[in-house]
């Protein structure tokens, strides 16, 4: 019995740093350059990504789309490096409605 929990142990001991050094999956993806993403999505290379060149890739067209239309804020339909790197404001819920305000 001695033995075997000695064998165990020493099966642990030397498996321990294998498994604690192995490289972690999904939780702690590292973010993107955004300088870099801009530079490869801005396919003719003029500075100003188009909504086709920002939509292309995109697995959720119509998402991506709404996106596009917050970060573009002087509506010119291009965004500059300045409006793609900046985080757009979350959409008010109730957007236009009163609190506690019903309509008639």
């Amino acid at each position: 019995m001695k033995s075997i929990t000695a064998i165990i142990a020493l099966s642990l001991a030397i498996l321990a740093p294998a498994v604690t050094a192995a490289p972690e999956t999904g939780a702690a993806k590292k973010k993107p350059n955004p300088q870099k993403v801009f530079k490869k999505k801005d396919g003719d290379k003029d500075g100003h990504l188009t909504k086709e060149e920002f939509l292309r890739g995109a697995k959720d067209a119509t998402k991506r789309e709404k996106l596009f239309k917050r970060k573009d804020k002087d509506k010119d339909g291009k965004l500059t490096l300045e409006e793609f790197k900046a985080q757009p404001k979350a959409k008010a819920k109730g957007k236009g409605k009163a609190e506690g305000k019903t309509s008639k």
